[in-house]
């Protein structure tokens, strides 16, 4: 069985603190996987041309600091394309509008998981606050958890 293609998309703001998050989370992803199937991007926000990568994968997962949470704490669930009936194009989008524009633009538009860790400081400063550094090894671990559970099952993970 070939594996299933996997988009993973960390975003924020390196110089912002914990927004860095989705950056250094990509960075360790990468160093660790190399497996051809995963592909791995670090971006300052969601933009329309993530499209073009997101359509072409079977599941796609995003990375991102939150300001919901006690600082520290993390959390993984799917996310379905906005309802809208036409996503307007803007600068940047969240998860979901992002996912819609993508289904407008493309014939499929892949399973989203989003990863997600609460910040403690969105300072400007590129450094991860001790809370959010010290859960970095479960959350890279979980991901890669993820991929090793898609490709080894006939049934997709976020189903």
């Amino acid at each position: 069985m070939t594996n299933k293609r996997v988009l993973i998309i960390g975003y924020g703001n390196p110089l912002r603190g914990d927004d860095g998050l989705g950056w250094e989370v990509a960075g360790r992803l990468a160093a660790c996987i190399t497996d051809p199937s995963v592909a791995i991007m670090a971006v300052q926000q969601l933009t329309p041309e993530l499209s073009e990568p997101i359509h072409a994968v079977d599941l796609v997962i995003f990375v991102d600091a939150s300001n919901e949470g006690e600082p520290g704490t993390w959390k993984y669930e799917r996310v379905m394309p906005a309802s809208a009936h036409a996503p307007s194009l803007g600068h940047h989008f969240d998860i979901s509008g992002l996912l819609a524009y993508t289904g407008a633009l493309f014939p499929s538009c892949p399973g989203a998981l989003v990863v997600s860790v609460a910040a403690e400081s969105f300072a400007c400063h590129e450094n991860l606050s001790h809370k959010v550094e010290a859960v970095l090894p479960a959350v890279v671990g979980h991901i890669r958890r993820q991929i090793a559970a898609l490709h080894s099952s006939k049934e997709p993970l976020y189903a």
